[in-house]
């Protein structure tokens, strides 16, 4: 399997060096060079497997023999060992549950998935691999446990201070070993701005052998195509054929690794890019125009992005062509008192409990088949994170019904470390230094 970069179509390199250096040099992202269409009677059949009999034959097409079948599978099998169940809500409407994993988020499919893959290219003496990570939320909470204790490996997250929920600042700053936590004065693009300029700048890659463990590692996209495919598998067995996917989005990782699961035969009839007040996207899509702006904190921290570093990997998908990405591709963006009036609601109808993320997937797919009446397939609302995470957000009458799970109550015996610094390049450049 080669890549490609998004910049120059002409560059090609191996997976494998595309996982460890995460960036071209030319500071476009990595894109698979072929996309495998899966055999149409592997879809048709998708109800008759299991998670990780789809994973390993989804990641089996895309790498191309990048790593044998037999090392493959094992990988597979460790890294994606828990449940993403499809929950009816009501009628054609469901939740793609995917904070079943050990973070308690859906960044646990590409976290884990990634961190056994650079494990298996990390051989025997080779210099000390430097994982550099930028989280808005659960990004960091999910590499952190994916990577902790693996041999010859250092992890450093970067995080906005005081823009994520306590229960994620728990799970980047108490885990101690090989993981590091450094706080942000500043927003997540600006976490991200420095992750970037220290893969490009010279001292650092000849002291360092940096690489990225953020969606814009082409390792952390490959996997959450898995659940896109089993989502599917599920619904199959209910008797639907189609299925609109409405996806809670920030850097847009998540819908682009949907995206590629369309690419690949999966037949989807429409995705919904759901979004908060940072609407970068949903703007584009309706004016043509992309412009990229600070990003505003909200309730749904995680989707905090003001300009998303994969959206470049879809519109490369489309060949550049907006026309064409509309077809299947609609945008909408929602308010925080929009998001709490949606949990309260599903709540009060369902007795379903949302967190501030899924709340605005939700939102989306409502209006999309409130557009669509006559519509007939299966909506399916991804739920990105557990709603423990987040238990400011609620009113008291629904907190307390949220089971807040064992790893969480272990967190808070924990000791917290972590370092403060400014959001300038040249302080995280002196601490990467040391």
């Amino acid at each position: 399997m080669n890549l490609y970069s998004t910049n120059n179509k002409d560059l090609r390199v191996p997976f494998k060096e595309g996982v460890f250096n995460s960036l071209p040099a030319d500071k476009g992202l990595y894109m698979p060079e072929n996309i495998p269409v899966l055999d149409p009677e592997f879809i048709s059949d998708l109800h008759l497997y299991s998670l990780p009999e789809i994973a390993f034959q989804v990641s089996k097409a895309i790498l191309n023999g990048a790593i044998p079948d037999d090392d493959l599978q094992r990988i597979v099998n460790e890294a994606i060992n828990f449940e993403a169940p499809v929950v009816e809500i009501s009628g054609r409407i469901h939740v793609l549950e995917l904070f079943h994993g050990p973070s308690l988020a859906f960044k646990d499919f590409g976290a884990r998935f990634m961190s056994r893959v650079m494990a298996y290219f990390l051989r025997q003496g080779e210099k000390e691999l430097n994982v550099l990570v930028a989280t808005s939320g659960d990004t960091g909470g999910a590499v952190a446990l994916g990577f902790l204790g693996v041999a010859n490996t250092m992890v450093t997250i970067l995080y906005p201070k005081g823009k994520v929920s306590p229960i994620q600042e728990l799970q980047l700053t108490t885990n101690g070993q090989n993981i590091r936590a450094v706080e942000i004065d500043g927003t997540f693009d600006d976490c991200q701005a420095l992750v970037k300029r220290a893969f490009n700048d010279p001292k650092l890659k000849e002291r360092f052998r940096l690489t990225s463990a953020n969606s814009i590692n082409i390792s952390r996209l490959i996997p959450q195509t898995f659940y896109y495919f089993n989502a599917y598998a599920q619904l199959q067995r209910q008797g639907f054929s189609e299925v609109v996917f409405s996806v809670p989005s920030g850097n847009f990782g998540n819908i682009g690794a949907g995206m590629l699961a369309l690419k690949m035969g999966l037949p989807v009839k429409q995705f919904l890019a759901a979004t908060n007040v940072n609407d970068t996207v949903p703007s584009f899509l309706k004016t043509g125009v992309y412009q990229a702006k600070p990003s505003v904190q909200t309730w749904s921290n995680a989707m905090d992005v003001g300009d998303p570093s994969n959206w470049v990997r879809i519109m490369d998908l489309f060949g550049g062509n907006r026309e064409e990405l509309k077809k299947v591709l609609t945008g909408y963006s929602y308010s925080d008192e929009e998001t709490l009036d949606a949990i309260k609601q599903v709540h009060a109808d369902h007795g379903y409990i949302m967190c501030p993320h899924t709340a605005i997937a939700w939102l989306a797919l409502k209006q999309w088949m409130n557009d669509h009446p006559s519509e007939e397939a299966a909506g399916v609302f991804l739920s990105t994170a557990h709603a423990c995470k987040f238990p400011d957000i609620f009113p008291e009458e629904i907190a307390r019904e949220i089971e807040t799970p064992a790893q969480v109550k272990e967190l808070e015996e924990k000791i917290r470390v972590v370092v403060s610094l400014g959001n300038d390049f040249e302080s995280f450049r002196k601490y990467l230094l040391g």
